[in-house]
């Protein structure tokens, strides 16, 4: 086993509005997929090397700051990524913080109420 993690979904109650910060904070385009019951957008990822992932509308996915918490890849510096996240309409709840030799992260309530991360090594 190469990773422990193999897939994750961030629910959310406004598919265009999620889409739209998570572009914004990361960079990078969410892929409109098509599903026979949920509005579905893969996050960048690839799949042959890493972890992906994706946010999710539809019946019983409801965003919540409890749980698990998902840390995304904050890229160089996640410093770039999080000057984003109020812009782009979410919040940041902990600011960029040192954890050492492993880096650093951050935390942030998406536009959906969700509780989520970012790590980087720089």
């Amino acid at each position: 086993m190469i990773n422990t993690l193999n897939w994750f979904e961030i629910p959310v109650t406004d598919f265009d509005r999620a889409k739209k910060f998570y572009e914004t904070i990361l960079g990078e385009p969410i892929t409109v997929m098509p599903h026979p019951q949920f509005k579905y957008g893969m996050l960048p990822a690839d799949m042959e090397k890493g972890v992906g992932g994706g946010l999710v509308q539809g019946e019983g996915y409801t965003p919540s700051t409890n749980g698990s918490l998902i840390y995304l890849n904050g890229g160089e510096d996640l410093s770039v990524a999080l000057s984003n996240v109020e812009k782009a309409g979410g919040k940041i709840i902990l600011p960029k913080t040192s954890i050492g030799q492993n880096g650093f992260m951050a935390h942030f309530l998406d536009t959906e109420g969700n509780k989520m991360a970012l790590h980087s090594m720089g």
